[in-house]
């Protein structure tokens, strides 16, 4: 029998995902309570920082809710639990997989047509990694941008400087090829990527060749024989294939802010996901560069080429480019279904 979850759950869904993983897991109580769970299993635990940013995800998704209901008629109330994610657990038992992250309580409310047309822009917003076109994102943006941060305790910084957007850049480029030597990082990766339209669409989730603008084939071949990324010609190639996407990039932007512990965290990514939708409405793209986060040494030159203080708790803890750009691909996404339990779990949470 359909309950407001229904369609609110259908909705909310569309939440992004680091490699579109899509962890988040809905236990619907009755028509008015959920639990909301992490599933570990899609969680990215072998990055640096991958577990923070499993509580990222979850405030992502919690924002994302939150917009959802209001144009379904409800306002949502969060009870949240902070507890640590221990990756560990489906190793020990693979069938204790679900990390509650609490609960969240439907109200009655009247929708409005701004809430509505909000929920439109959260249901169009992509992930553009398609070339941007090298113009300026305007000063109401940005200053948008430092209203939603600030009004968080964060801090939104923006460089247009050509040598310090061209260098990370750069070192976004070189992360990757970094990250593969990594034996652990290479299979997660592997495992979320998607070399074909049929294969993209049948799991409804993970990065496609598609959205990342690469042949299928050939980024099957290059995931697949890592080694021939140092091979002179070979590992040339690839590079110039991959660095064709970042065509355009004029303007980088980033987020720094408390980030030492799971409630800092979900507060980070609910930041985030406002800031990510605001600009999306004002038809900027956007493209996080999540690896020279995680990846200690890319994060390190990075912080040193801007010029970031993460000093007294803080930290540069998101990087993204943004702009403008043709519109990109659909990434899949699971059905509802795949996403919700219909009866309270007696087991298996934290």
């Amino acid at each position: 029998m359909a309950t407001p979850w229904t369609g609110i759950i259908d909705d909310a869904r569309h939440y992004p995902s680091p490699h579109n993983s899509q962890p988040i897991v809905v236990g619907v109580e009755d028509d008015r309570t959920a639990t909301v769970f992490y599933d570990l299993r899609r969680g990215l635990p072998a990055e640096s920082f991958g577990i923070p940013f499993g509580h990222v995800c979850a405030g992502v998704f919690l924002a994302g809710l939150d917009l959802v209901a209001r144009a379904h008629g409800f306002a949502v109330t969060e009870t949240l639990d902070h507890a640590e994610m221990d990756f560990g657990r489906v190793e020990r038992d693979p069938a204790d997989h679900l990390h509650r992250l609490g609960t969240v309580t439907l109200t009655p409310h009247r929708a409005t047509d701004a809430d509505r047309e909000a929920l439109h822009g959260f249901l169009a917003r992509r992930t553009s990694r398609r070339p941007y076109d090298a113009t300026l994102v305007d000063d109401d943006a940005i200053r948008a941008s430092e209203a939603i941060a600030a009004s968080a305790g964060q801090r939104f910084r923006t460089t247009a400087d050509r040598a310090t957007v061209d260098e990370i850049v750069r070192v976004n480029q070189a992360t990757l090829f970094d990250d593969l030597r990594n034996d652990a990082v290479h299979a997660e990766i592997l495992h979320w990527l998607r070399f074909s339209k049929r294969q993209a669409a049948d799991t409804g989730d993970g990065l496609s060749a598609e959205t990342m603008l690469m042949p299928g084939p050939v980024l099957k071949f290059a995931m697949e024989h890592r080694g021939l990324w140092e091979a002179p010609g070979i590992g040339a190639a690839f590079k110039k294939v991959y660095l064709s996407t970042m065509r355009g990039v004029r303007q980088l932007g980033w987020l720094e802010g408390p980030f030492g512990s799971p409630a800092e965290y979900v507060e980070a990514g609910r930041t985030f996901m406002r800031i990510w939708l605001d600009l999306d409405a004002r038809g900027i793209a956007l493209h996080p560069f999540g690896t020279v986060i995680t990846n200690p040494r890319s994060h390190a030159a990075f912080v040193q080429r801007a010029g970031v203080d993460e000093s007294e708790g803080r930290m540069a803890w998101m990087l993204f480019r943004f702009g403008r750009s043709a519109p990109p691909p659909l990434a899949h996404r699971r059905p509802a279904a795949a996403m919700t339990l219909s009866a309270p779990v007696d087991g298996g949470v934290s």
